[in-house]
C-alpha cells in the first residue's frame, strides 16, 4: 500500500492544478457593480454649485435658442428677456428633475445582454468619434474607414466588460452624410446583439434610419415597442447656448421613442472657467437646461445626464484626455448627477497616448478607476480609445476590456462574513501543514473573489524571456487578429438583410 501512495498524492496535485486552470463558476469581476465610494466634493461644495447652476440658468439663461423651443419653454414658465435669452427659473429647472427617468432598461436586441441604467450600478462602454485608427499591421495610424467599424464593432461583440457599443469611428470613406448615417447604424445592427448607440446628423435621418430598425425588430413600429438604440446628442453648445441642428434632432429622437444621452462637452479655459469648481457649476447647468427641454417634450423620457467636463492643456489649447484633472472632474461630475438621482454619463479612459505604453496605462487607468468609484452609471470613451480621441485601437479594446475587470473588482469591495474571515481555516493552517495551498477555504475564495487576467504577464523574468518577452502590444495584437479571424457574426437574417439592402445604400 506504501508504494501506492506517492502517485496518489501526484494525481491529486493534478486534480487541483486542474480545477485552478478553470474558469470560475461566478465572474467575481462582473458589469454593474456599485460605485459611489469617492467622493470628491463634500456635501456644501455640491449644493455651492448646483446653486451656482441654477442661479446661472435663471440670470444668464440659454443663447439661441429655436424659435420651436423658446415657445415650448416659455409656455411651461421660463421667460424671454428680450435681449435674446431665455431664462429658466428655479421651479422649472427642479420640475424637470423630478418628473425625469431615474433608471431604465437599455435594451440590447439580445435580452440578456441588456443592462440597467441608473441607480449605483458602473458599467463601461464605449463613444467617440475617431478619424484614425491604429492600423493592426503597420502599427501606425491612418484614416478610419466603414470595414475598420465593422470590425470594431465584432470585435467587441466578443467583450464580455463592453456594456454597450457606440460606434467609436467614423468612417471617413462615406463622405454622404446620410449614407454614413445608414452605414453606421447597420454596422452596429450586423455585428452585435448588445444595447448600441449612434448619432444622427440631421433630424430629416432619424425617421428612415428607424424603419432599418423596425426591420431588425420584426416590423413596423416593434423598435419604438423596445428601442435597442441610443442616440447621442449635444443640444447645448458651451457656453450656455443651444444647437439648433442638435435640438431638432432631440425632437425628433423622442417622436420615435429614441433613448438618449444629451452630451455637454465644455472645454476648461476655453468654453467654461478653468476652475474646476466654475467649470462643474457651468457644466451642471447646460445639462440641466436640456433636461428641462427633454422632459418638456415627453416627461420621463429616458436620458443620460451626460455631464463630461473635458480638459485642455492650457499652454498649448490642444484637448488632454488623460491627467488628474480630468480624472477627478468626472467623478465629481457623477457624483453630482448621482445626487440629484439621475442616470449619469461620463467620460474617461481617454488617454492622450498614440501607443500603447506606459503613457497609455497610466491615464486609462487612473480616469477610469476614478469615474467608476465615483459611481459612473455609463462610461463613455473607456474602450478602445487612443490619442485624445482621434484614435480608436484593436488592441486598445482587448487591453481595456480587462482593465474593466480590475475595476469592477475594485468596486465590488470585500465582503466581510463569518466565512470569509476563516477562522477555523487559520487554526487549521497553524495546527497542521502551516499554510493555506489547496484547502477549502482557498479553492472556495479562488473560484468567488480573484479575477486572473488574460493578458497581464505575471510570468517570472525568466519564463517572460524564454516566451519571447513579449509585451501587452504584442499580446493584445494578436488577441485582436484571433477575434476578427473566427468571430463573424451576422446578426441580420437573410430576409432582413434583403429588406435594408433594398431601402437603403448599404455600402460594405
Amino acid at each position: 500500500m506504501a508504494e501506492d501512495s506517492p502517485p496518489q498524492r501526484r494525481s491529486g496535485r493534478r486534480e487541483r492544478m486542474a480545477k485552478r486552470a478553470l474558469p470560475p463558476a461566478i465572474n467575481p469581476a462582473a458589469p454593474g457593480q456599485s460605485g459611489g465610494a469617492y467622493k470628491p466634493l463634500s456635501d456644501p461644495d455640491l449644493r455651492a454649485i448646483y446653486n451656482t447652476a441654477l442661479k446661472l440658468l435663471a440670470e444668464l439663461g440659454m443663447g439661441e435658442t429655436p424659435a420651436a423651443l423658446a415657445d415650448l419653454l416659455t409656455a411651461a414658465g421660463a421667460v424671454d428677456n428680450g435681449a435674446g435669452r431665455i431664462l429658466l427659473p428655479q421651479t422649472l429647472v427642479e420640475d424637470a428633475i423630478d418628473k425625469a427617468a431615474k433608471q431604465f432598461v437599455f435594451h440590447g436586441r439580445d435580452e440578456d445582454r441588456s443592462i440597467d441604467v441608473g441607480g449605483n450600478r458602473v458599467h463601461f462602454g464605449t463613444g467617440g468619434a475617431a478619424v484614425q485608427t491604429l492600423d493592426l499591421d503597420s502599427g501606425v495610424y491612418r484614416p478610419s474607414t466603414l470595414r475598420d467599424l465593422h470590425d470594431f464593432t465584432r470585435l467587441q461583440d466578443t467583450l464580455t466588460n463592453v456594456s454597450w457599443f457606440t460606434r467609436c469611428c467614423i468612417a471617413t470613406d462615406v463622405p454622404d452624410p446620410f449614407d454614413l448615417d445608414v452605414n453606421t447604424a447597420y454596422a452596429l445592427l450586423k455585428n452585435t446583439t448588445k444595447p448600441v448607440a449612434t448619432a444622427f446628423t440631421l433630424a430629416e435621418h432619424v425617421a428612415p434610419i428607424v424603419q432599418m430598425f423596425d426591420i431588425a425588430a420584426g416590423g413596423e413600429g416593434a423598435f419604438a415597442r423596445r428601442p435597442f438604440v441610443k442616440a447621442h446628442i449635444s443640444p447645448v453648445i458651451s457656453p450656455m447656448r443651444f444647437g439648433a441642428d442638435a435640438v431638432e434632432v432631440v425632437f425628433e429622437c423622442i417622436r420615435h421613442n429614441i433613448p438618449m444621452s444629451c452630451i455637454t462637452a465644455a472645454q476648461s479655459g476655453a468654453t467654461a472657467p478653468a476652475t474646476l469648481a466654475g467649470f462643474l457649476a457651468q457644466s451642471l447647468a447646460e445639462t440641466l437646461a436640456s433636461l428641462v427641454m427633454v422632459n418638456i417634450l415627453k416627461p420621463g423620457h429616458p436620458m443620460v445626464f451626460s455631464n463630461w467636463p473635458l480638459v485642455i492643456d492650457l499652454r498649448t489649447g490642444a484637448f488632454a484626455g488623460g491627467g488628474g484633472e480630468i480624472a477627478v472632474l468626472n467623478a465629481a461630475s457623477a457624483q453630482l448627477s448621482n445626487w440629484l438621482g439621475l442616470p449619469s454619463g461620463v467620460a474617461a479612459s481617454m488617454t492622450d497616448a498614440k501607443a500603447i505604453d506606459a503613457q497609455y496605462g497610466v491615464e486609462k487607468g487612473m480616469t477610469s478607476l476614478a469615474a467608476g468609484l465615483a459611481g459612473g452609471n455609463l462610461i463613455y470613451e473607456s474602450s478602445g480609445m487612443t490619442a485624445s480621441l482621434l484614435g480608436a485601437s484593436f488592441e486598445a479594446f482587448v487591453l481595456d476590456d480587462e482593465m474593466h475587470s480590475n475595476t469592477y473588482r475594485a468596486l465590488r469591495g470585500i465582503e466581510v462574513s463569518e466565512e470569509n474571515l476563516g477562522f477555523d481555516a487559520i487554526c487549521d493552517a497553524v495546527l497542521g501543514e502551516g499554510h493555506f495551498l489547496g484547502g477549502r477555504h482557498t479553492f472556495a475564495a479562488m473560484e468567488r473573489d480573484y479575477f486572473y487576467p488574460d493578458l497581464a504577464d505575471r510570468d517570472t523574468p525568466q519564463t517572460w524571456a524564454d516566451k519571447g518577452a513579449p509585451d501587452a502590444w504584442r499580446l493584445a495584437r494578436a488577441k485582436a487578429r484571433a477575434v476578427l479571424a473566427t468571430h463573424r457574426p451576422d446578426y441580420l437574417s437573410a430576409e432582413q438583410n434583403k429588406a435594408i439592402r433594398a431601402a437603403f445604400n448599404i455600402l460594405e
